[in-house]
C-alpha cells in the first residue's frame, strides 16, 4: 500500500474488527459478517474519458453461519440494475458505508450460492487516469461489489475487460485470453493464478508502452504512457536486484509469475495483487539517491508481506506495512551501506515521535479506534517498521533473518496473526519472547496466546 511520504493510503474503518462470526447473524451489521466468498467473476466496460464503468458480476460464497437473511458489502457509488441469487431476485438498499442484499429466504450455514449483479457508474474513489488512461488503486470495492477490509478472505478472481482495440490492459494476474468484442472493441480476460484479498484486485487500461525481460522463471514488464521503452528501463533498473534482495531475504522467490510496474503522473504509490502503480513524482529524480528510493521497494515487498502472506484483521495490518517499511531500510542498507538503514530507521522514529506528542501510542496490534489516519500510519507503518529493527538487533541476523524465512514459507498463501510472527521468531530464536511482544505488540493487558 501506499507508504507516508505524503500519499494518500485507503482510510480504513479505523479500529474496526474483521474476526469471522462464530454465532448466528440473521442480520449482520458490516460487511463480510456470515459469509465467505471464493470467486469473484466480474465483467467491466470502463468509459476512459468519462471515468464510468458498466460492469456485471458474480459473487460465489459461503454462509458461515445458519440463517443469514442479509449480505452486506462496502457500500459505493454505483447503480445496481439487478441482483438475483440463484436466480430469484433480491432487495438491496445503501446504508452509510454499507451495501446490503435482503434475502428471499434464509441460507444454511457451507451452501455455496451465486449472487449475480449488473451495475453501472462512476466510482468515487480509486479512479485516476488521463483522457487516453484509466487505472485503479486500491479501492477495489468502489468500482465492484466485494468487501474492503475483510483482508483474511482471499478469493479467486477472472476480470473480463471491454477496451477499445489496440489498448493495452493490465490486470492482476495473467491475460488469459483476448476476442473481438462489438464496436471494434475487445475483451480482454485476465485471471489470478491463487486467490487474494479483494483490496488488491485492480486493472488499468491505455496506450501503454511496454516492454518486459525475463528474470529467471519468471518477467518483469514495466509500462507507462508517460515514458519511453528506455526511459522505463532506466526508471526501474534496480528492480531485479530488488527482486533477488527480498527472495532471499524470505526464503521464498518472486510469488507471481509476471511482476508489472506502471508508471504514471503524479505521486501514486500502490501494490495490487501482481503489479503495481507508480507516480513519476514518486521516483528519485537522479541516480543513487537512497533518501528518494522507497517506492519501488515498498510496493514491490508487499508482493511478499501483504499479498502472499495477509494479516487476518485490520488489527494486525501491521504485519503488512511495518515489515515492508523494515525491508524498506534494509534494501538501502544492502544497496547504500549502514548510514541509509539508520537514516530510513530515523524517519520512522520521527513520525512515531509526533505520535507520542499528541498523546497517542498504542501496542502494534491494538484493536480501538485511531484519532486520524496519519496516527495509524505512524503506529502500523512506522512503530512497526522499528519494532522489527529492534527484534534485528536482540535476535542478531542469524536467528532474525531465520524467523522471516521460517514466518514467510509457514504462511505462504494464507493469513496471519500477530501470534504467527511470534510462533516463527521463537522458535529460529529458541527465546522466549512473549513479554517482548507484549510490551510492543499486544499491550500488557492484551489476551495473548500461549507461543510455541
Amino acid at each position: 500500500m501506499s507508504t507516508m511520504r505524503g500519499v494518500l493510503v485507503a482510510p480504513f474503518l479505523l479500529g474496526a474488527s474483521q474476526a469471522p462470526p462464530t454465532t448466528p447473524l440473521p442480520h449482520p451489521a458490516k460487511p463480510g459478517d456470515g459469509f465467505e466468498v471464493s470467486r469473484y467473476s466480474v465483467a467491466l466496460t470502463p468509459n476512459i474519458p468519462n471515468k464510468t464503468i458498466a460492469g456485471r458480476e458474480m459473487v460465489t460464497l459461503r454462509p458461515t453461519v445458519d440463517g443469514i437473511q442479509r449480505l452486506i458489502f462496502s457500500g459505493n457509488a454505483l447503480v445496481i440494475d439487478s441482483a438475483t441469487i440463484d436466480d430469484m431476485p433480491v432487495v438491496h438498499d445503501l446504508r452509510g458505508d454499507a451495501l446490503g442484499f435482503d434475502l428471499p429466504r434464509p441460507l444454511r450455514r457451507g451452501r455455496s450460492v451465486t449472487l449475480r449483479l449488473s451495475y453501472h457508474g462512476r466510482p468515487a474513489r480509486g479512479f485516476a487516469g488521463s483522457a487516453a488512461t484509466l487505472y485503479t488503486s486500491y479501492f477495489a470495492c468502489d468500482w465492484m461489489i466485494c468487501s474492503q477490509n475483510t483482508f483474511g478472505e482471499k478469493a479467486a478472481f477472472t476480470l473480463d475487460l471491454t477496451v477499445p482495440a489496440g489498448m493495452t490492459s493490465l490486470s492482476v494476474g495473467a491475460m488469459v485470453a483476448k476476442r473481438r468484442g462489438p464496436d471494434g472493441t475487445e475483451v480482454h480476460r485476465w485471471r489470478v493464478a491463487r486467490p487474494y484479498s479483494a483490496y488488491l484486485y485492480g486493472f488499468a487500461v491505455g496506450p501503454f508502452t511496454k516492454i518486459s525481460e525475463p528474470f529467471g522463471p519468471n518477467r518483469l514488464t514495466y509500462l507507462s504512457d508517460v515514458a519511453t521503452g528506455e526511459e522505463l528501463k532506466r526508471r526501474f533498473a534496480e528492480t531485479p536486484d530488488m527482486v533477488a534482495f527480498l527472495a532471499d531475504k524470505a526464503g521464498v522467490p518472486l510469488p507471481v509469475a509476471t511482476y508489472s510496474q506502471l508508471l504514471v503522473e503524479g505521486d501514486e504509490a500502490q501494490e495490487a495483487a501482481t503489479y503495481s502503480v507508480l507516480g513519476t513524482n514518486a521516483l528519485p529524480t537522479k541516480p543513487d539517491d537512497p533518501a528518494d528510493e522507497w517506492a519501488i521497494m515498498h510496493e514491490l515487498t508487499h508482493q511478499w508481506w501483504g499479498n502472499l502472506i495477509t494479516c487476518e484483521a485490520l488489527k494486525d495490518f501491521w504485519l503488512n506495512e511495518g515489515i515492508t517499511t523494515f525491508m524498506t531500510a534494509a534494501w538501502k542498507e544492502h544497496r547504500y551501506g549502514r548510514a541509509a538503514y539508520d537514516a530510513e530507521l530515523d524517519v520512522a522514529k520521527r513520525r512515531v515521535e509526533r505520535a507520542r506528542a499528541a498523546g497517542f501510542d498504542k501496542p502494534l496490534a491494538w484493536d480501538g479506534t485511531y484519532p486520524s489516519l496519519t496516527v495509524w500510519r505512524a503506529i502500523h507503518y512506522s512503530k512497526g517498521a522499528l519494532f522489527m529493527a529492534h527484534l534485528r538487533t536482540l535476535l542478531g541476523d542469524d536467528a532474525f533473518w531465520g524467523g522471516l524465512r521460517r514466518y514467510t514459507r509457514d504462511h505462504a498463501g494464507g493469513t496471519v496473526t500477530s501470534i504467527d510472527l511470534e510462533r516463527a521468531m521463537e522458535a529460529s530464536s529458541g527465546r522466549d519472547l512473549r513479554s517482548l511482544f507484549l510490551e510492543w505488540v499486544f499491550g500488557g493487558g492484551a489476551p495473548h496466546s500461549v507461543a510455541g
